[in-house]
């Protein structure tokens, strides 16, 4: 590999994560009102139950998909090749959009989580994004290669939030379609662009032996990881609750539509996007990584709880400085477990944090969901409280204490 071709890698996987990442956020703002609106369509009557709790599974159903499957598909891409299990997961992605789409049509709730959670399997292979991109180090260095990668990430929580907003009067089950033209395009895209990789590892067992044996949360064995990630779950628990239930939150407090959802979107997105592309790998080297991380935290928190306070112009704002905070938080986590942890695959690391996301993600859809019976701000400042919390339980050995700019740990200083 040489400067160019590193270059022409990570420009690749940037587009393909701006199309994939703007078909995962494009059903987002419909979903909320959607479920909220006083109507007796049968998808939101199934077994009588609260549109609340519906909503809550009809959001937990996708990033249930994506633990699952990036607990595989990140380590079988240590194994097989990046590009070929890239390929196939993409493929997947375009059948589970469209089943989504059909099932909504035909107002069958059971299917259509059922394809939100197939949607979301194939979806794990975002692991596999973040792991090309630190791979790329020495020719694009690790904290550059991850900062602009999440800059085009963010860029499609960008797009899809406002396309689907606009998708609005077209139907939902339209949103779904357009979506698996977007990951349809990233297939494309890594198909006839992206180089062939080696496989990392060469396997030397089955496919299903591989599942089983070599899944990410294999590496839950290491004590000095699972430090890292009992803080990682708390912060992840909060983050979703504020990704998941503020869309509810506008809906339910302030009245917001579909647009003016998408657009509070795009103004949490459109920090994040600026400050990942110029000064988000900055901050950690001039407050260390630690410092940045925490107090990246309590700042998010505030500014949940300061939003909640908010009326009219001023939501946007405080909303919209959120996304500033996360694009440091989301840089310097996943830069400090490639540095730590790397060494016991790239994929495989990744994949433990995309799970560890999801898990989350999972569990507090559905205890979101019955937090927002008593109202949507009690979910907001549930929030706030456990991404607060997350700060007094970080506390990562100090033989993994290091600067931001050293080589890799020593893995012999890791104890099993």
């Amino acid at each position: 590999m040489n400067a160019l071709k590193a270059r022409l890698i990570l420009a690749t996987i940037m587009l393909v994560s701006l199309l994939g990442t703007a078909g995962i956020a494009l059903p987002y703002p419909l979903l909320s009102p959607y479920f909220a609106a006083d109507n007796s369509e049968n998808i939101i009557q199934f077994w009588s139950l609260d549109p609340k709790i519906l909503l809550g599974l009809t959001l937990a159903s996708y990033p249930l998909g994506i633990l699952i499957g990036s607990n595989i598909i990140g380590s079988l891409s240590d194994r097989y090749g990046r590009k070929p299990i890239l390929i196939y997961s993409l493929s997947g992605s375009i059948l589970g959009y469209m089943l989504t789409a059909i099932t909504f049509e035909h107002e069958l709730f059971l299917g259509f989580i059922f394809a939100r959670f197939v949607t979301g399997f194939c979806e794990g292979n975002m692991a596999i994004a973040r792991a090309i991109a630190v791979e790329l180090e020495p020719y694009i260095e690790r904290g550059r290669a991850l900062s602009l990668l999440y800059s085009t990430i963010y860029g499609g929580w960008l797009i899809g939030p406002l396309c689907g907003g606009y998708l609005a009067p077209y139907g939902i089950d339209f949103a779904f379609y357009v979506a698996s033209l977007a990951v349809a395009a990233s297939l494309l895209m890594v198909i006839f662009i992206l180089p062939g990789q080696p496989a990392q590892k060469p396997a030397q067992s089955s496919l299903w032996q591989e599942i089983i044996s070599n899944h990410s949360a294999t590496l839950l064995a290491n004590r000095e990881i699972r430090r890292f990630f009992i803080y990682y779950l708390v912060f992840t628990l909060g983050i979703n609750a504020f990704y998941e239930f503020y869309p509810l939150w506008l809906v339910e407090s302030h009245q917001f539509s579909s647009q003016e959802i998408a657009w509070a979107t795009v103004g949490i997105t459109s920090l994040m996007i600026l400050l990942s592309a110029t000064i988000a790998n900055k901050i950690p080297e001039v407050l260390g990584e630690k410092t940045a991380l925490l107090v990246g935290n309590l700042l998010f928190g505030g500014l949940i709880l300061l939003t909640t306070l908010m009326h009219n112009q001023w939501i946007y704002i405080t909303l919209s400085l959120t996304g500033a905070v996360i694009a440091v938080i989301n840089l310097v986590f996943p830069a400090m477990l490639s540095r730590y942890f790397g060494h016991l695959g790239q994929g495989k690391v990744m994949g433990l944090q995309v799970s560890f996301f999801c898990f989350s993600n999972v569990l507090i859809a559905l205890i979101g969901s019955i937090v927002s019976l008593i109202s949507a701000t009690t979910t907001m400042w549930l929030a706030a409280s456990l991404i607060i919390l997350s700060v007094f339980l970080f506390n990562p050995p100090k033989s993994l204490e290091i600067s931001a700019g050293d080589q890799p740990i020593d893995p012999s200083i890791i104890k099993e």
